[in-house]
């Protein structure tokens, strides 16, 4: 299956990167689990090419510019993360076709060589515009050849129409092409913005992010000059490629975050092909109709395999999320248990926390199995199990193995068994599991508590 699959809008803030933006990443911290998911989901559509449309490589007034060295590279250096270096392969064939097919299409466009920067002055290096996406889609195990395409100061219809080129450019080069187009979109939101400040910029980020949730181009066409004038953003000659790139195409769009911290628009959107809704149909997404708990366990444990960090508790928890209980986080993959580890009675100060602990210990402190990896992560099934608190019972009469867990109790030793379990059908059959996990002998005499599950999956 080939062509283009789906590609996303990013932010490029290099606060983003944890070792740039320490404390501060918790003021990006919707688009920083945006970006996390948007990765995943460009990772399971494996793509062979990334398009990569930055505002802030080697920009020309009369000409869009196209990285063509073998190998990119960059590093955050200028930002004090020099330590933090990101490269990729140049997929060569496909520069040489959208540089022929622009020609045809009278747009003009340099190709830039290692020999022909030294003529202009550059370095033939990845700027912060492709190394902030790049970064994560990396964590997340992307591995492809890049095309890096800077704008040029062109009329936004000519990139609209380069953008058009690269797709014919792509069509028989029989590549699975996901596209990233890097723009950041209002910097002047606060009066403490970057730009200054202006009343009008709230409303031309409203309206931009509306009509791309849409794919509505003719809304995007429609934008007042001088609204664009009053936003000074950098990402609308970015999204122009982006959206000509898209043309004729079935393209499904979904936004995954905005926010407006440091007086800078952050919109991370994600686009969907035919063919990229396909694979993601033949690959089962997950998340689609998952509940609040699993949704939660799954963030969670996926934002610690991949940055090594514990996810923090979300803003404006639903209800059900803020109670106080036991709960077990389940993992399974391709039908056999991957992992599960739960608390019998509440630790935290709500279930939420609950749920994000349990979830990153079921997937990598389980000590039945080694920790989950990133490539793991698409294939796992989650279930969440919240707990009632425990009623003594006085004999087996009162218990049932599907509708009762049961907590067995000698002296300092326990023993939890969810109900409801595959194989346990019998109330022996329960207690006698029970007692090996608790290192409790058959013939010693329990304490004996049931509990009721809600399940979650």
């Amino acid at each position: 299956m080939k062509q283009i699959v789906g590609g996303a809008l990013v932010p490029h803030p290099p606060m983003l990167i944890p070792e740039i933006g320490g404390q501060s990443l918790q003021e990006v911290e919707k688009t920083r689990l945006a970006m996390e998911k948007m990765s995943a989901r460009i990772k399971s559509w494996n793509p062979d090419t990334l398009i990569v449309i930055t505002p802030h490589g080697p920009v020309f007034r009369d000409a869009v510019s196209i990285a063509a060295a073998p190998k990119l590279q960059g590093d955050f250096a200028n930002f004090g993360a020099g330590g933090i270096r990101i490269s990729a392969e140049t997929d060569l064939e496909a520069v040489d076709a959208i540089v022929k097919q622009a020609g045809q299409y009278g747009i003009p466009v340099l190709r830039i060589t290692e020999n022909s920067a030294q003529r202009y002055g550059l370095a033939v290096t990845l700027d912060h515009g492709a190394l902030v996406p790049m970064y994560y889609l990396a964590r997340a195990g992307v591995k492809a050849k890049i095309v890096h395409i800077t704008v040029g100061w062109l009329e936004y219809e000519d990139l609209f129409m380069f953008g058009q080129a690269v797709q014919e450019a792509l069509r028989p080069l029989e590549r699975r092409v996901a596209v990233i187009c890097s723009g950041d979109l209002s910097h002047r939101l606060t009066p403490d913005a970057p730009a200054g400040y202006s009343k009008h910029a709230r409303g031309f980020d409203e309206a931009l992010v509306k009509a791309l949730e849409r794919m509505d181009l003719e809304g995007v066409r429609h934008l007042e000059p001088a609204l664009i004038e009053e936003a000074g953003e950098c990402g609308l000659r970015p999204i122009y490629i982006l959206l000509g790139i898209f043309r004729g195409l079935k393209v499904g769009a979904s936004k995954l975050s905005y926010e407006g911290p440091f007086g800078v628009g952050y919109a991370v959107i994600e686009f969907q092909t035919e063919v990229g809704a396909r694979m993601t149909e033949m690959g089962v997404d997950k998340t689609a109709g998952e509940s609040v708990y699993v949704n939660l366990a799954r963030r969670s444990l996926e934002h610690f395999v991949l940055t090594g960090r514990m996810l923090a508790v979300p803003d404006n928890l639903p209800a059900e999320l803020q109670k106080r209980a036991g709960v077990f986080v389940s993992l399974k993959q391709k039908g056999h248990l991957r992992g599960c580890i739960g608390t019998f009675a509440p630790t935290k100060n709500n279930i939420a926390e609950e749920i994000i602990a349990n979830a990153v210990s079921a997937g990598t402190g389980d000590p039945r199995f080694f920790p989950v990896e990133a490539d793991e992560l698409n294939g796992l099934v989650y279930s969440v199990d919240i707990l009632s608190a425990p009623v003594p019972v006085k004999d087996a009469h009162d218990l049932d193995p599907r509708k009762y867990g049961i907590i067995l109790r000698r002296g300092h030793r326990s023993g939890l068994l969810l109900p409801d379990l595959e194989g346990v059908d019998t109330v022996e059959e329960q207690v006698s599991i029970a007692k090996q996990k608790a290192g409790i002998r058959p013939e010693e005499p329990v304490e004996m508590y049931r509990f009721s599950v809600a399940r979650y999956k």
